[in-house]
């Protein structure tokens, strides 16, 4: 599980890259076409969500409870601004789905391993 989350940490750090550059690109398209859309800026919300979702989960791996659910909560919120603006910005559909389960992820697995250590 540990190394699932530094992966996915990791990841999620990289991906922040492309989503930046995406909603920089979808931004100025909105502008030019003034079409009031706010996709671009969602996109890039949901990049930084992503991003501080993967160092609190990168470095909080080996930790306790608290660090995985914080991480999974930046993904979920991150998902679901995405979900909700994407407007002509198709690709945030996808990133917003990987950031749904990457927060899934984190919080199911917590919650699994955790009953796990309870037995």
């Amino acid at each position: 599980m540990k190394t699932a989350k530094l992966v996915i940490g990791v990841v999620s750090m990289v991906l922040f890259v492309i989503i930046a550059m995406q909603s920089c690109a979808a931004g100025i398209s909105n502008s030019l076409e003034g079409s009031g859309e706010v996709s671009g800026t969602a996109g890039l919300l949901l990049g930084i969500c992503m991003l501080i979702a993967g160092i609190v989960g990168t470095a909080t791996r080996k930790g306790k409870r608290g660090g995985a659910f914080t991480a999974g909560g930046f993904y979920l919120a991150g998902g679901i601004l995405g979900f909700a603006n994407a407007g002509s910005y198709s690709d945030l559909y996808i990133w917003s789905v990987i950031s749904v389960v990457f927060g899934l992820f984190f919080i199911i697995g917590t919650v699994i391993s955790g009953k796990k250590n309870e037995q």
